[in-house]
């Protein structure tokens, strides 16, 4: 690929010539306006996305049609609005307003302030935080959804995601519907410090007041549901689903294998891996999923209604 500062790959040009002088011709001389006209046309730049397997090049409507999941069965990472669209009925839904939260509780500063990186991918991704939740009918059942945004801070779990899923489990007891979440996070949001891993424990104690109320709370995990989400509320559902593909795992690869001093296997920590070792009920394709979560509430939802007229 040539390189913009490399000067073998500079066009030559004629000193006489002024750089700034506006090149013509016929078509030019004709009528003016006819040249910016042709001369550029405007396409989007991301027009074609890179399959993450093949490297294969795919249409990007294509994609979107596919409910952007590649050829070669790729579940590429979606923001939760596309989430929802995908999963509710007809793509009709209520989103819950985003709690209000202080941004920077400890003024926390890396390699730059926390601010700055809340800014950045509030920017980047319209959301708010890393979680958002809705309203809406799954299989004809009411029901409340959550979704992580893997593109927000690596969808990592902090004071205002926290405080979004316990407005979901109360919206959730209030209705009297089932909860459902996908999570896709790299873990706990460790510029919140310990702020950030009261959340575990308090979306906990909401899974539980479900669990009391007999409502039912399934988890879909996609790519990736690691460490501290995966060690709390990702592994708490009634039912276990995840994409094909997805990474489920604490922490990485490498850190276990120079932990115990052993090779892991092939495969370690896929969603196949895991529904081998008894640790997710079934991996699901994501057209597939509206109709088997549909299926899995009825059920679980009839089973509530049997107990509570017994």
């Amino acid at each position: 690929m040539a390189l913009a500062d490399d000067k073998r790959n500079r066009p030559i040009r004629n000193p006489a010539t002024p750089a700034n002088r506006e090149r013509g011709g016929w078509l030019a001389k004709i009528a003016p306006g006819v040249h910016k006209l042709v001369a550029r046309r405007e396409t989007p730049e991301n027009l074609w996305v890179k399959c993450p397997d093949t490297g294969e090049m795919i249409y990007r409507p294509d994609l979107e049609a596919a409910q952007w999941v590649t050829p070669a069965g790729r579940h590429m990472r979606i923001s939760p609005d596309l989430r929802f669209a995908y999963t509710f009925d007809e793509g009709r839904y209520r989103e819950l307003p985003q709690p209000k939260t202080p941004d920077d509780p400890l003024n926390f500063t890396y390699s730059k302030p926390y601010k700055e990186s809340l800014v950045a991918a509030r920017k980047s991704t319209g959301d708010q935080d890393s979680m958002s939740a809705a309203v809406g009918e799954i299989g004809g059942l009411t029901t409340v959804a959550l979704a992580h945004n893997f593109s927000f801070v690596g969808g990592s779990l902090g004071t205002a995601a926290g405080e979004m899923f316990l407005s979901a489990a109360e919206e959730a007891l209030r209705l009297e519907a089932p909860l459902v979440i996908f999570t896709a996070s790299g873990g706990m949001r460790m510029q919140e410090g310990m702020l950030s891993l009261m959340q575990m424990a308090r979306a906990t104690v909401a899974i539980q007041r479900l669990r009391e109320a007999r409502l039912p709370y399934v988890v879909v995990m996609t790519d990736p549901s690691t460490a501290g989400v995966l060690a709390s509320y990702a592994m708490l559902g009634d039912v276990h689903l995840a994409e094909p593909g997805a990474l489920i795992g604490f922490t990485g690869r490498r850190v276990i294998e120079q932990t115990i001093r052993e090779t892991l296997p092939a495969g370690f920590q896929t969603a196949e891996f895991q529904v081998e070792h008894g640790m997710v009920d079934r991996v699901v394709h994501r057209k597939e999923l509206p109709k088997v979560l549909g299926s899995i509430l009825q059920t679980l939802m009839m089973g509530r209604a049997r107990l509570s007229a017994a």
